[in-house]
């Protein structure tokens, strides 16, 4: 048994010149095994025990040759103390078969061997060991820690930046290949799970965006070059942007901030000639064929029209593949049907609204995407009395007025698609203005104020606005204007009788302004959500409800108990439900 004494002594054995090569596999064992007392594995002596053996680990690794004391050494030592030793010299190429079967291979400790020229193959053999975020970062910690060494960092090696950009992007280019094999990228309708899921700001990107000189080079590679022209239509431009965007806030004083917003735009990252180069990719070409057309279809134009807006230029260099690629996703996945489900509908008719505006010169389609627009829901604005809530913005005038409102909750989009495609000189007139009559006042109202939208539309909706511009606005009234009309219950039912738009902050204010009313009745909570209910005004309001139902009965109690511990997952469980479930379990026990 080694005691705790001793290991300042082994340390100091192990340090010593005069130490015979004959005694290291002795010293090696008393500073790797574990210290046990009689009790078992001390806590302290571990302490004193690791303590000593990462002094000794130096001098033990540049004398040791014997792999299976090297092993013993490396097991010992952790992540940031063994790129370390990579980086010094003391873990080398001949030690990766035991580093592979002893610890976990780090990014940090590719950098470490690859710093040492005889050693760059060694490192690249060992990308393989890596998960993609850690292959990401042998690019990006490539000069994190310079300072260790007091050195200037020469540049990464070609063969190992090589290598993690190919082992990055293959991946992307495999699927590429074979987008048939690849569920996940038409499983949802949802834009962000699908293809564009896959071309993502990832660690594909990232190490691409590092080798920015060489992606003239990289678009024609012949195994990653279509995975490099996608990410590059995808990413380069946002990114940018994003970076400008964030560059004043973060490095720049206030005065440099004003002089940078008044400068002109930087130019565009991707030049003439590398978006020529990208243009193979620009139409999705590997969606084409996939099944699942009424989906993929939505997707592959949707994508196409985010594109585009990255990079405006492509309209000029690419109209013709551009028209007939929309004109072929719209006929393949006849996208101008009328969706059979709700949930298929105003979103998504939106989205495709402004991309065939953006994209399509076929006067038809264009025409039918306006009548498509006459068939999603009407908006429905919300107008309520002055709260507490919004005191901190009081001094904007127009902060609660209905045109506020309308794009505070995004219900403009249908009338800002209707601009887009009376932008486009192949939408005809007649199919734009057909769309008007259709319009909620307020739309007509934001049309007729819009200073984008083109001069004839703005007429034309002017015409046929109200000259109120609160027309169509449902205004929720306080308790005191209530009171001076004749059947006060009777607005509030018709304010939760009108129709409803899924996920809008304009419900909930509906539903607290009849919480909120001294006028509310059981019928009219019977129609709110049960939760609402239940937790609005420490659950005073459902009290007398409760009281009623359950009495001074136990078992009724406990039916409550049970009801409450009912999982609702349905947002669209009503305070009513809840009472006729509670009634459901109360029915077996009231007597005949």
């Amino acid at each position: 048994m080694v005691n705790a004494r001793t290991f300042r002594l082994w340390q100091h054995l192990a340090v010593s010149d005069d130490l015979p090569d004959q005694a290291l596999p002795a010293v090696t064992e008393a500073l790797c095994a574990p210290f046990r007392s009689r009790y078992g594995v001390s806590g302290n002596g571990e302490d004193w025990r690791k303590k000593a053996l990462k002094e000794a680990l130096p001098v033990l690794l540049r004398r040791t040759t014997d792999p299976a004391l090297r092993q013993r050494l490396v097991g010992q030592t952790d992540d940031l103390q063994l790129a370390d030793f990579a980086e010094k010299g003391l873990i080398a190429a001949d030690d990766v078969p035991v580093l592979v079967h002893a610890r976990r291979v780090t990014a940090d400790l590719v950098i470490g061997l690859a710093r040492h020229p005889g050693q760059v193959d060694a490192a690249v053999g060992l990308l393989s060991h890596l998960a993609d975020h850690d292959l990401e970062s042998v690019v990006t910690h490539w000069g994190l820690y310079s300072h260790r060494s007091r050195k200037p960092v020469p540049p990464i090696p070609r063969e190992l930046f090589d290598a993690v950009l190919e082992r990055s992007l293959t991946p992307l280019a495999a699927a590429l290949l074979a987008p048939e094999q690849h569920d996940d990228w038409t499983r949802s309708l949802d834009f962000q799970l699908g293809f564009s899921h896959q071309i993502g700001d990832g660690p594909d990107w990232r190490v691409l965006a590092a080798c920015r000189e060489r992606w003239r080079e990289l678009v024609d590679h012949p195994t990653i070059g279509a995975a490099v022209q996608h990410l590059l239509l995808d990413q380069a431009e946002s990114e940018a942007h994003q970076q400008r965007l964030q560059a004043p806030a973060s490095s720049c004083s206030a005065e440099d901030s004003v002089e940078a917003k008044t400068t002109a735009e930087p130019g565009p990252v991707l030049d003439e000639d590398l978006l020529r180069a990208c243009l193979p990719a620009l139409c999705l070409p590997e969606l084409a064929e996939l099944p699942k057309p009424s989906v993929n279809a939505r997707h592959r134009l949707h994508h196409i029209a985010e594109r585009v807006r990255r990079n405006p230029r492509l309209l000029d260099l690419a109209s013709q593949e551009l028209h007939e690629a929309a004109d072929t996703c719209v006929r393949r996945g006849r996208l101008l049907a009328p969706p059979r489900k709700k949930q298929d509908g105003d979103r998504r008719q939106v989205d495709l609204a402004q991309d065939v505006a953006l994209l399509s010169i076929n006067p038809d389609h264009l025409a039918k995407v306006c009548a498509l627009l006459t068939r999603l829901e009407q908006p429905k604005v919300v107008s309520v009395p002055p709260s507490r809530r919004w005191s901190h913005i009081k001094d904007d005038p127009n902060f609660d007025s209905p045109l506020r409102l309308l794009e505070r909750y995004y219900q403009h989009r249908r009338a800002q698609a209707l601009t887009s495609l009376a932008d486009n000189p192949h939408t005809p007139r007649a199919a734009v203005t057909n769309v008007l009559a259709a319009l909620h006042p307020l739309e007509l109202t934001w049309l007729a104020h819009h200073d984008d939208a083109p001069g004839w539309l703005c007429e034309a909706a002017a015409a046929l606005a109200p000259a109120e511009e609160d027309e169509g606005v449902l205004r929720l009234l306080t308790d005191d204007e209530l009171d001076r009309h004749p059947d006060p219950g009777a607005i509030l039912q018709s304010w939760l009788d009108a129709p409803e738009k899924d996920g809008l902050c304009s419900r909930k204010d509906v539903h607290h302004a009849v919480l909120r009313s001294r006028h509310r009745t059981l019928e009219h909570l019977r129609h709110l959500p049960f939760d609402e209910v239940l937790t609005w005004d420490a659950p005073v309001v459902a009290l007398p409800a409760l009281l009623d139902r359950c009495g001074t009965e136990p078992h009724r109690w406990q039916a409550l108990l049970n009801a409450l511990d009912f999982d609702f997952d349905d947002d669209n469980v009503t305070f009513g439900q809840f009472l006729d479930t509670l009634s459901a379990q109360l029915a077996p026990t009231t007597p005949a």
